[in-house]
């Protein structure tokens, strides 16, 4: 992500599924004021354990990321990044090249067997 980008809203994951709304608000207000507070809830209406946070600023919203990225909270180590907007794609990772299949070559002088 570059420093020219905005962050509008953050995307917090790998929260503990007893998180509280309470307790994000006190935990992002270390970095400033929260705004708002979404948790994503399945359809039973149990927390999926990721939300979305906005602050009042983006200032405060690169400090929460800075900060509270790594944090533990409740035996979990949750994961603060900015949010992307709806439809956009993921950020390109590094390319792994697949490897090779290596056929067996069947050693000189034998006939295969049929």
């Amino acid at each position: 992500m570059t420093e020219k980008t905005k962050i509008k809203e953050l995307f917090v994951s790998e929260l503990p599924f007893e998180t509280s709304e309470e307790e994000l608000r006190q935990l992002f207000s270390t970095c400033g004021t929260v705004r708002s507070v979404f948790m994503l809830n399945d359809d039973r209406g149990q927390f999926k354990g990721i939300a979305f946070i906005k602050m009042s600023n983006e200032k405060e919203n690169r400090e929460a990321v800075n900060i509270l990225d790594g944090t533990k909270l409740d035996k979990r180590y949750i994961k603060v990044a900015p949010a992307r907007p709806k439809g956009a794609a993921p950020e390109p990772q590094e390319e792994v090249l697949p490897q090779r299949s290596r056929r067996r070559r069947m050693p000189k002088g034998r006939k295969k067997v049929r």
